[in-house]
């Protein structure tokens, strides 16, 4: 670890002007990023008494290597960099808001041609409206009731294929709980007209559709139409069903985001309602890892920042008020940055008595039960990362733990198709952003050790390359920095050939290698003839273990899909007179080998470019027969079956 002395600025040459600072490791990357009011006053902070610190932020300036300073004309200009800074560099050091629940949303893929809702967990995808979070019945029952009046297509892309293959709709569409735009009877424009209704409708503008099916049912009556009024009155029925699932708490022109804060010295819970035509709307929750002293105020600015600084996160959404249990240092600022995005005023303000003041007790209170149920559930997970990082640094000599673990592995068979795969490990979780596929050819596909050397070469020439850039253009997704420890598939000889392949590049002291031997699961290091063995119950060897097994899962798979890919290519390569276009258009009218070989002679001249001739002699090789070619009426061009 670094002393945070050898890159400590001097304080004279620290300006007192508002700013953005950013720590750096000693690989260059972006590890944290602040604003201050006063840059000289902010960064001398972290340098006088380091002793004193937090932990996490003790670990911070002793991991970093360098800092920098940019200075800006006010403090709005450096509240737009910070956030700027933190979503481009993502530093591992900054507030961390990690969703504490796994709720499911209702969300709407306004992305696609012709939009799909679907239920939804996980990690927001771009061009996707969400409503909610539910709880998992709550949710089916709610997409079930508003289908019934807004048929907007839920079917997945398979099954939208099929049906458009078939010209027949599925069972929704049947039930008219799809407008079935696979088969036509609806335009795409109407299509997503109705989609963005049901966005609007879970959006809070369900008084304006009730209202409007209420008076079609009237003219409906007064025209004696009396089917029609009684199909209106049961979607009105619907909608009110979803409507008046939310408990009225504030008056019906209310539209809010209540947020409420509780925190202990090193985490905190932070719970937000959004209030939507005087209804609640939503709910959502996230935990934060504080990484320095931070006070209420500043938490709650940050809270502020990553929250509506992503329009694709609120939808493009703000509400008119923002409710907040303190207000943030910069509360000016941010007021004014809140009202450009939502392009009309945005009041950021504590309620101090009233409906809103009972409501954010009650968002509180669902703070306080976050941060105790999210300690009750990862005190033991940390626990463990931590044990299995120290179990290995002490096991392995290494000289700090191991925060970043890269796993190789290989797969092949029989010598065909050789692929490899890398996954990472950052603080003992996978991150697989960074993880990575490698295609092995020529005579580094001759043997498992021959490919390990390629693979490795190829990884790190890459990191090489990348340090001689410039660390303003390095790119962080294509191995810009090294592992502490790299983990090969295999024994002695893997370990060997991982370790030739970094000293041929001249960094065989900068990155630990180690092998995981499947039979005993022992460990070889690059010297000594014999392996070392931990303890079967150590957390060590299970942290090992599950990466290995990772690494194995994730080569596996690319493996089939290249074996699926050239058996595919082999087959129908044989078949005279089908060139790549040809092969390209049948395979993507079928789907898949699979289905190819299930279809008739007659199926598969459907294909654009595909005569009978041509259809029989795919069709007879895809059987592995010899088959004359089929008789055919030329005044039609039909096949006739024998």
């Amino acid at each position: 670890m670094a002393d945070p002395a050898s890159y400590r600025p001097r304080t004279g040459d620290i300006p007192t002007d508002p700013g953005v600072y950013r720590f750096r490791d000693p690989h260059g990357r972006v590890i944290y990023v602040g604003k201050a009011k006063n840059l000289r006053q902010r960064l001398t902070s972290y340098f006088a008494r380091p002793a004193t610190l937090l932990p996490k932020t003790y670990a911070m300036v002793h991991t970093a290597a360098s800092v920098e300073w940019t200075v800006v004309g006010s403090e709005l200009e450096a509240l737009q960099l910070e956030y700027t800074w933190i979503k481009e560099f993502r530093p591992r050091y900054n507030l961390a808001f990690r969703d504490d629940k796994t709720y499911p949303y209702l969300a709407v893929t306004m992305g696609e041609k012709y939009p799909r809702v679907m239920v939804m967990r996980g990690e927001r995808r771009k061009g996707t409206r969400y409503f909610g979070p539910y709880t998992a019945g709550a949710i089916r029952e709610t997409m079930d009731t508003l289908l019934r009046v807004f048929p907007v297509r839920s079917c997945s892309a398979g099954v939208f294929r099929r049906a458009e293959q078939s010209g027949r709709p599925c069972l929704l569409g049947y039930i008219d709980k799809c407008s079935a735009p696979c088969v036509g009877r609806i335009s795409e424009e109407d299509h997503r007209a109705l989609a963005d209704d049901f966005c609007a409708f879970m959006g809070g503008e369900a008084r304006r559709f009730i209202t409007g099916l209420e008076r079609k049912m009237a003219d409906a009556v007064s025209d004696l139409d009396y089917e029609n009024a009684a199909r209106l009155r049961d979607d009105i029925v619907a909608m009110r069903k979803v409507f008046e699932r939310n408990a009225v708490v504030l008056s019906e022109e209310t539209d809010a985001d209540v947020f409420a804060v509780e925190e202990d010295e090193l985490e905190a819970a932070v719970q937000v309602f959004h209030v939507r035509g005087g209804r609640i709307r939503g709910q959502r929750g996230w935990i934060v890892e504080k990484v320095e002293d931070t006070t209420p105020e500043a938490l709650v600015g940050h809270l502020l920042q990553q929250v509506y600084g992503d329009q694709e996160e609120t939808n493009g959404r703000l509400p008119r008020e923002v409710l907040v249990p303190v207000l943030p240092e910069d509360a000016d600022d941010l007021g004014i940055w809140l009202t450009g995005l939502r392009g009309a005023r945005v009041e950021l303000r504590v309620p101090q008595r009233g409906d809103k003041a009972a409501l954010l007790k009650t968002v509180h209170e669902n703070a306080v039960q976050a941060l105790r149920l999210h300690k009750s559930r990862r005190a033991g997970d940390i626990t463990t990362r931590s044990l299995a990082l120290q179990e290995l640094q002490e096991a392995l000599e290494l000289p700090e733990p191991p925060l970043r673990i890269e796993s190789f592995d290989i797969s092949h068979v029989q010598g065909t198709n050789v692929v490899a795969s890398m996954v990472v490990v950052e603080d003992g979780l996978t991150k697989k952003s960074e993880y990575r596929k490698f295609t092995i050819t020529g005579e580094a596909a001759r043997d498992d050790t021959a490919a390990m050397h390629d693979v490795l070469t190829r990884r790190f020439r890459n990191y090489l390359a990348e340090r001689e850039r410039p660390v303003e253009e390095r790119d962080s997704g294509k191995f810009a920095y090294p592992p502490n420890l790299v983990v090969v598939d295999g024994g002695q000889p893997q370990v060997t050939a991982a370790v030739r392949a970094l000293a041929e590049l001249g960094i065989g002291d900068e990155v630990r290698v180690v092998g995981l031997a499947k039979r005993l699961e022992e460990v070889w290091l690059p010297e000594g003839d014999f392996p070392v063995i931990l303890p079967r119950a150590s957390q060590g060897l299970y942290l090992l273990q599950r990466i290995r097994d990772e690494a194995h899962r994730f080569a596996i798979t690319f493996h089939r899909q290249r074996r699926a890919k050239s058996m595919t290519a082999s087959i129908l390569d044989e078949v005279p007179g089908l060139g790549p276009a040809r092969q390209k258009a049948v395979l993507a009218h079928f789907g898949s080998l699979k289905r190819l070989r299930a279809a008739s002679v007659t199926e598969i001249t459907d294909v654009s470019g595909v005569g009978p001739s041509l259809a029989a002699a795919i069709h007879a090789r895809l059987h592995g027969v010899d088959q004359p070619a089929p008789a055919v009426n030329y005044a039609t061009g039909e096949i006739v079956e024998s």
